[in-house]
């Protein structure tokens, strides 16, 4: 950085008595740098003003796949305790149509769904009419 400000101050010094169709080259140099200068100013500014918008919203990225991960953390809690009820559940049906009495207990269970189901299609029937 400081080379380059040595060149600058080395080309000014050079240009400084040079005129040029009634302009001197020291001034034209010295106006365009202070436009390049409020050039870079202004890029500066809006990299920067990019860079806190990246890092915001890569935080709010970093949020919200931390609460989807607590979620699904939780939610396979929850499948492995239904996955535990229903396997006993099973175990105990297992247990119940193993035993002598399964004909009469297949035959309450079948009733008890076909009687759902006719009350289902009854009330679907009278309390939603087309």
């Amino acid at each position: 950085m400081n080379a380059r400000r040595d060149n600058r101050n080395g080309r000014s010094a050079l240009f400084d008595g040079i005129e040029e169709g009634g302009i001197r080259a020291s001034s034209l140099y010295s106006t365009s740098h202070e436009i390049d200068e409020h050039d870079n100013e202004q890029a500066m500014n809006g990299l920067q003003d990019r860079v806190i918008l990246l890092k915001r919203l890569s935080g709010d990225i970093h949020e919200e796949v931390d609460s989807h991960n607590r979620m699904l953390d939780h939610m396979g809690n929850d499948m492995d305790s239904s996955r535990g009820v229903l396997s006993g559940t099973m175990d105990k049906f297992k247990t119940v149509f193993e035993t002598k009495s399964s004909r009469r207990m297949f035959t309450l269970v079948a009733s008890f769904v076909v009687l759902f189901l006719v009350i289902y299609y009854l009330t679907s029937i009278f309390f939603h009419p087309f």
